[in-house]
């Protein structure tokens, strides 16, 4: 096997390959040999069909079928030959049988990048103090005394904060019905948030058994992809709203919610403990981001644009498939794939790049995963599905490639090492908001 390498690009490479004449005569008689002793043709017995017939009747199938299977035979074997560690699956631009009876075949492919690892021990953070104030105390300990509350149907009161309104409703868009932004008998819990503070604020002053056209307009932010940016004609009818009957908030209403609490204090301190507990979480994810982010900014090299692609065309497909299970495509929801892509471009960047950079430590630091760590994964994937591990155990050996959550596996076990390297430095919150807009200010300047 001849292989020869011509830089395309940065990270962009050509191979031709060129199979001896040997080697392919041997594949294709072997091809021919198979045919030959399965293939049923007029006037000739099994297996002692000529050549020239066969050759007629199954060359163009046979060259076909000959082309791939050299090419996946030989291809990881070229790559060895000339020592290159390709990223992506290869682009095969051209391929023939040659006159001399060989085979060749041109694939372009994408490398890794070679860089000198920059700063990524004692890497410098800086994050809020944690905090927890009284008046998160008292929100968490009022959502607690509604979540509690009993409900009672009211008949001829209007609808207020904190009730349960029974609707049916259907949401127009340009004057066309959305299949998607329709209910009947919906329960709506005013105040909760989880119908979205613009919807839930129209059933405010509404009695049951009315009926009501009301619209609104959804920010370009809303989490919701159908309404993001719309407005939205609403037709709505109450089918009941259900008050909810609020305790008093003293000693006796701590001892409903727990046993273990002996008084309204008591509850409160355990509420305390967990919003810091939450807070001290949700400080570790950020930290985590900032450490990576920290880590991006350190090195400066050329990406695979393949790779990047491909992260990109993954980021989309994941949107595409979370509207497909709501019966929408993207463009009935407003959206364009091009833009999607400029959208995702930066933050697939910064996967690649992030992603060679802890690899990279992983070579240095001589990090590798070990059979806990893989117990591990399956243990908290698990958790998270509601699955045994021998169940996640069995999918993954249901998979032909484990390659992927391998990959994840060790990139956290990396990560981990370097957050272990890190410095963190709690500041106050009003002192790292100062830092925050003096950074912006002077990258406008």
């Amino acid at each position: 096997m001849d292989v020869a390498v011509e830089n395309i690009g940065a990270l962009r490479k050509s191979m031709k390959i060129v199979l001896a004449k040997d080697y392919v005569s041997q594949k294709k008689e072997a091809a021919f040999n198979k045919i030959k002793n399965e293939a049923s043709i007029k006037g000739f017995r099994k297996g002692k069909v000529p050549q020239n017939v066969l050759e007629r009747i199954y060359g163009d199938r046979v060259k076909a079928d000959l082309s791939e299977q050299l090419i996946q035979e030989t291809y990881f074997d070229a790559l060895a030959q000339v020592k290159l560690d390709a990223v992506v699956h290869p682009d095969i631009k051209t391929f023939d049988f040659t006159d001399e009876g060989g085979f060749a075949y041109e694939a372009e492919i994408e490398v890794k990048p070679e860089f000198e690892l920059g700063q990524y021990k004692g890497i410098e953070v800086e994050h809020a103090e944690i905090t927890v104030t009284d008046e998160e105390v008292e929100q968490a300990l009022l959502l607690t005394q509604r979540e509690m509350a009993p409900l009672k149907v009211v008949d001829d009161a209007p609808a207020k904060e904190n009730d349960l309104v029974i609707i049916d409703f259907q949401g127009f868009h340009n004057g066309e019905a959305m299949k998607q932004v329709a209910g009947l008998e919906y329960p709506v819990d005013i105040g909760s948030g989880r119908n979205g503070k613009e919807f839930e604020d129209l059933l405010i002053g509404l009695k049951k058994g009315e009926q009501v056209k009301r619209s609104v307009d959804f920010p370009a932010d809303n989490a919701n992809p159908v309404l993001a940016g719309k407005t939205i004609e609403f037709d709505i009818t109450v089918k009941d709203i259900k008050e909810r009957v609020l305790a008093d908030l003293d000693d006796d209403f701590a001892k409903d919610v727990s046993e273990d609490f002996k008084s309204l204090d008591d509850l409160k301190s355990s509420i305390n403990e967990k919003i810091r507990k939450d807070k001290e979480k949700r400080a570790e994810g950020d930290i985590m981001d900032k450490v990576v982010e920290k880590l991006i900014n350190a090195h400066d090299f050329d990406l695979p644009a393949r790779l990047v692609a491909y992260e990109i065309n993954e980021s989309v497909k994941e949107i595409e498939n979370n509207l497909q299970n709501q019966g929408l495509s993207l463009e009935a929801a407003g959206m364009n794939r091009d833009d999607m892509a400029k959208h995702y471009k930066e933050m697939a960047e910064k996967r690649v790049k992030g992603d060679f950079i802890l690899k990279k430590i992983a070579e240095v630091e001589n990090i590798k995963l070990a059979d806990g760590d893989i117990q591990k994964g399956y243990a908290r994937i698990a958790q998270q599905y509601n699955m045994s591990v021998p169940e996640v155990q069995e999918y993954f050996r249901g998979r032909n490639n484990m390659l992927p959550f391998m990959n994840e596996l060790l990139s956290e076990k990396v990560l981990n090492f370097v957050r272990g390297e890190a410095t963190i430095k709690f500041v106050p919150a009003d002192q790292l908001a100062e830092k925050s807009v003096e950074k912006e200010v002077g990258g406008d300047q």
